[in-house]
């Protein structure tokens, strides 16, 4: 018995201060505006690792530098790392722009002109080439009814049907 106890402090320490790396996209279909809003949130400390090795420059989101260059930067990955397909239609992202929540980034992306979506490919490599066991989760909203994909290295691309 003293021995389980011993086994479940050192399993319990042996994850607490084991990393993990996760990313939340929320994705809601509007139908009056026939729009995608979009809003993805991501750790910014590992976000400065990655951002850092792309452009060897460091970065620092709670005292950048340059405002507008960390913006740029932010904007060319996070829509290079994203990509949406609905109805075989891949959509124009716009980066609408973030905002700093304790110890993570929430970037905003909208796309317009959308149809109601039956079928929707949703691509998302944030941070995947960077961290071994990243982890990108989509929830997509039509109609109050989500559902949901985990993405990570090696299926970086799912499909959900409506």
């Amino acid at each position: 018995m003293q021995l389980n106890y011993i086994f479940m402090l050192f399993l319990g320490w042996k994850v607490f201060f084991h990393p993990f790396y996760i990313s939340l996209t929320e994705i809601r279909y509007n139908p009056e505006n026939q729009s995608l809003e979009i809003a993805q949130k991501i750790f910014w400390d590992d976000l400065e690792v990655a951002l850092t090795k792309i452009y060897e420059t460091k970065v620092d989101f709670l005292n950048p530098s340059n405002s507008d260059a960390l913006e740029e930067m932010v904007k060319s990955y996070i829509l290079e790392k994203n990509e949406i397909m609905v109805n075989g239609q891949k959509l124009n992202l716009d980066y609408l722009g973030f905002e700093i929540e304790e110890e993570a980034v929430w970037f905003y992306m909208e796309a317009l002109k959308v149809p109601s979506p039956n079928n929707v490919q949703i691509r998302n490599e944030v941070l995947i080439e960077h961290f071994e066991g990243q982890q990108n989760i989509v929830n997509f909203y039509k109609e109050q009814k989500p559902k949901s994909l985990i993405l990570y290295k090696g299926k970086e691309m799912g499909t959900l049907n409506f």
